[in-house]
């Protein structure tokens, strides 16, 4: 199994989650992030006064897959979050050794 780590984004959360969903990924956990990457920042203007922004907000989705439909789902990302803009994201890809769900005790694929 593997764990696949995307930073996109936020206005493509839904477009991925469509597209995931489409291929039968029915979970996934989201998480509200700020960073920066070869993108770095930019500046705002508040009430007159110019500042530097350094963090950008992102949207960070894991999802955890059997072996077998991980390249399918790296692409599904890739082909959905890619705006051929800067800061369009990264994907990270983990082994994950054991899975348990914890209110009937399944475990590994069973319990994804």
């Amino acid at each position: 199994m593997k764990k696949i780590e995307a930073i996109i984004k936020p206005f493509k959360l839904d477009d991925i989650r469509e597209a995931l969903a489409d291929q039968g990924i029915t979970g996934m956990t989201v998480t509200e992030v700020k960073g920066f990457g070869r993108q770095k920042g930019h500046t705002e203007l508040y009430r007159g006064a110019e500042y530097m922004v350094d963090f950008l907000p992102k949207v960070k989705i894991e999802i955890v897959v059997p072996d077998e439909i991980l390249d399918m789902c790296v692409e599904t990302i890739i082909k959905t979050a890619q705006t051929g803009k800067i800061g369009d994201g990264k994907i990270f890809v983990y082994d994950v050794e054991q899975v348990i769900r914890i209110r009937t005790g399944e475990m590994d694929e069973a319990a994804i």
